[in-house]
């Protein structure tokens, strides 16, 4: 029995004795471990995927309408434009005097500038008011004179309001697609000659915005149509310069003492004029005076020649 049990570890020993047995050994601990840092690396490569993909997940909640409304096209809030008719325009300050008197809005003896256009269909009919852009309903409000109201916000402190409507199919928070139905045409005490029609208004950071200007054009318009009105608005240098050219005293100044002494000297310049007359006239004088010396010193001797003359005789 003990020769028996010898056996195994004499084999053992005798294995480990060879050359080739400690290489063996290092080479499959090596393959060992390696195997176990690559089975690591790919279990933390998958539970990054599904950490990823459970993010995605989150964002297939969020609606993609705020997201992308900025490269949708505006449209008409009807939906057939065609059978469409404008009955009031909006107010523009820089159009002619005939076109802002007939977007006027008369109230209770009172004149108003109309802030959006008033659409209304040919047949005077009723129709749906559909979203002209994507975007989250901020405000839904009942109002007899203005006809109802349902606000819809967009990107980029852009809002569509739509005034003048009944049936309203909406509230506050919820998330409307552009063309979809929100409400229906109806009337309003303000504008009472527009019959059934909507009211339709595109604002800016709270300001009006005439909507035919960016109708069939990409929301992202609408920014860049205020950025270019700042932008216009904002340039004192070129005021500052004009101002300055305007109000330039050194050169006024320049201009003034170059005026002022050029007249003064002209006159002084008269004022010493009759100087060269006097100067020319003592000359005349002088030489006057030296001819009428001479004449009578030519007298005098002729005079004395000829009282010799006659004393002579006398003697």
């Amino acid at each position: 029995m003990r020769e028996e049990e010898k056996k195994p570890t004499s084999t053992i020993r005798r294995i480990l004795k060879q050359r080739w047995a400690l290489s063996a050994i290092y080479i499959a601990s090596a393959a060992i471990i390696l195997a176990a840092a690559f089975l690591l690396q790919n279990s933390f490569d998958d539970s990054a995927k599904d950490e990823e993909s459970a993010e995605t997940g989150k964002n297939y909640d969020q609606p993609s309408v705020e997201v992308n409304s900025n490269l949708e096209t505006i449209k008409m809030p009807v939906a057939d434009a065609d059978k469409s008719v404008i009955k009031k325009q909006f107010y523009d300050v820089n159009a002619d005097e005939k076109a802002q008197e007939e977007a006027l809005v008369f109230y209770n003896n009172r004149y108003e500038q109309n802030k959006g256009i008033d659409i209304a269909m040919e047949d005077g009919k009723s129709f749906d008011v559909k979203a002209s852009l994507s975007g989250n309903v901020t405000k839904v409000q009942d109002d007899a004179l203005l006809g109802n109201l349902v606000e819809v916000e967009h990107e980029d402190g852009v809002v569509t309001r739509y005034q003048s409507v009944k049936d309203i199919k909406v509230a506050v928070g919820d998330k409307v697609k552009q063309g979809q139905a929100i409400a229906t045409a109806g009337k309003s005490q303000i504008n009472e000659e527009a019959g059934v029609h909507v009211h339709f208004e595109i604002r800016k950071d709270n300001i009006a915005l005439n909507p035919l200007d960016f109708v069939d054009k990409q929301a992202s318009a609408i920014q860049s149509a205020t950025d270019a009105e700042a932008d216009k608005e904002e340039t004192p240098a070129v005021e500052g310069s004009e101002a300055d050219k305007e109000e330039t005293p050194a050169v006024e100044g320049s201009e003034a003492d170059k005026e002022t002494p050029a007249v003064e000297e002209s006159e002084t310049g008269t004022e010493e004029t009759p100087a060269v007359d006097e100067t020319d006239e003592s000359t005349d004088l002088e030489s006057g005076t030296d001819e009428e010396g001479s004449v009578p010193g030519e007298d005098t001797t002729e005079e004395s020649d000829s009282l010799k003359d006659s004393l002579n005789q006398s003697n």
